[in-house]
């Protein structure tokens, strides 16, 4: 049992304070070549930054780098708090050891303290992960942190909050934060957070929506379990009972009912790609009438996925690899699986479609405030646009190819340096109308100019290159 008291908080973080237990605090203590070490889980660097004994050592070795730690030297780090009672140390013959991982994190400029469970297979050790395992910061907590639309609201939902990392992310822009999870040690664990952090959070047990029937919220976030994997799965953080990605699809499909009007929700997902069926239409089939953009950021045929979550889980090399691995396999070849796409969905509650695209290409981070630009482009631009009087994004380049002393280029790309950071070939004469925007003149006028230097029909130019003016603004390379 984990559960952090008044007194214990306010003594945790008045040593942290004072030892300088932050992200840059630690990030200064270990240097470079030690910090990089730890995140790939290789503590002997950190080690010997950390021989001189003061607090903040003590605090990096015993959290961090999950060493026996003197009981003597844990009393003056951490002055008149007991750890044992709850549940964040124990102790065994004049040494100490963490229960629990209590790390710094920070974000948006704010900083705070996360509470989940160890950090398994630290120094190449072949762990297998207790079933009620709670992840901390890891790379997909943060990929939705950095997905998030930067909005502000009254309420705001985290479902499978794990640990709390994306409640602590929320709070400060939502007046009322609501975190749900199956599991009853996550709920544990982000009380824990969130006591720690002096954040007031309303933490619920239940299955998706279940804890919030009735309720409607402005912005719904969810790392959820999305693991597809075959019955048998016992790590509560990653697999459900559901069947294939049911869980991914129920979260969409109910997602407006829980949501007030133009309200958000943003998961990440892994989907199946069924034999015979566009992995988009899927999707869309989810989303209904409803605004969304489902962005693949990565796909992976069946004996890679599996592979992967069976490192992940700490089976590789046990007896019980080969086993769990066939039994994976036979699973998805059951229900037609090709291949499996790992990504973010983003739906926001509207009347729209669902614009569904691969993007395995280097992001800005944070996507977030692309995300918001993009979704107001799709729901505002106007059916004409020939009154619009454009401007050329301030991040698009141009680039050109093509032989020495030709008299034009072979190809054109127009490339954006945020966001997605997109590119687009582009013809000589969209190139000439991109070049144009000025904002002096509008659409319509330029492309009647270039109708006329081309000797084409206007109404020839107008329906081959609105269509290509349009995506262009989709996608932010001209502004209006």
């Amino acid at each position: 049992m984990v559960e952090f008291s008044g007194t214990v908080v306010e003594g945790l973080r008045a040593a942290f304070g004072v030892a300088g237990y932050t992200v840059d605090g630690v990030a200064a203590r270990l240097g470079d070549q030690a910090n990089a070490a730890l995140g790939r889980n290789e503590t002997a660097p950190a080690v010997r930054r950390t021989a001189s004994g003061d607090a903040l050592d003590t605090m990096i070795r015993l959290f961090l780098l999950q060493r026996s730690v003197p009981e003597n030297d844990v009393h003056k780090a951490f002055p008149g708090i007991d750890l044992v009672a709850p549940g964040i140390v124990v102790r065994s013959g004049g040494e100490v050891q963490a229960a629990v991982d209590v790390r710094p994190f920070g974000a948006d400029g704010r900083e705070w303290w996360v509470v989940a469970d160890l950090t398994p297979g630290l120094d190449g050790r072949r762990e297998v992960m207790r079933s009620d395992y709670v992840l901390g910061i890891a790379p997909a907590s943060l990929s939705l942190i950095q997905l998030t639309v930067p909005i502000k609201g009254e309420r705001a939902l985290d479902i499978g909050t794990g640990c709390g990392v994306q409640s602590l992310h929320l709070a400060g822009r939502f007046n009322q934060l609501t975190a749900t999870d199956v599991n009853p040690r996550a709920l544990q664990l982000a009380r824990a957070t969130a006591a720690l952090n002096h954040v007031d959070l309303d933490v619920r047990d239940g299955s998706l929506y279940e804890p919030v029937a009735g309720e409607r919220y402005d912005l719904i976030v969810s790392n959820p379990p999305y693991v597809i994997s075959p019955p048998g799965g016992d790590l509560t953080y990653r697999e459900t009972g559901f069947t294939g990605d049911a869980v991914v699809e129920q979260l969409v499909r109910q997602a407006p009912t829980h949501l007030t009007d133009g309200g958000w929700c943003q998961l990440l997902a892994n989907w199946t790609c069924v034999r015979g069926e566009q992995w988009e239409d899927r999707l869309a089939g989810w989303t209904g009438d409803r605004s969304a953009w489902a962005v693949e950021r990565e796909r992976l045929d069946p004996s890679e996925y599996v592979e992967l979550w069976l490192r992940d889980a700490g089976l590789h090399g046990t007896p019980q690899y080969p086993t769990r691995y066939d039994e994976w396999m036979r699973y998805l070849e059951d229900h037609d699986v090709e291949a499996i796409g790992m990504g973010w969905i983003t739906l926001h509650n509207v009347e729209g479609s669902l614009h569904a695209e691969p993007w395995p290409y280097e992001i800005e981070r944070p996507i977030g405030p692309h995300v918001l630009q993009r979704f107001e482009r799709v729901e505002t631009l106007p059916n004409d646009l020939n009154g619009l009087h454009l401007r050329v994004a301030d991040d698009v380049v141009q680039e050109t190819t093509g032989q020495p002393g030709a008299e034009d280029p072979a190809t054109i790309v127009l490339r954006r340096q945020r966001g997605l950071r997109r590119a687009e070939q582009v013809d000589t004469v969209l190139a000439g109308f991109v070049g144009a925007c000025d904002g002096d003149l509008s659409t319509g006028q330029i492309l009647a100019a270039l109708a006329d230097l081309m000797d084409r029909p206007v109404v020839e130019i107008l329906s081959d290159y609105l269509p290509k003016i349009r995506n262009l603004l989709v996608e932010g390379f001209l502004d209006y």
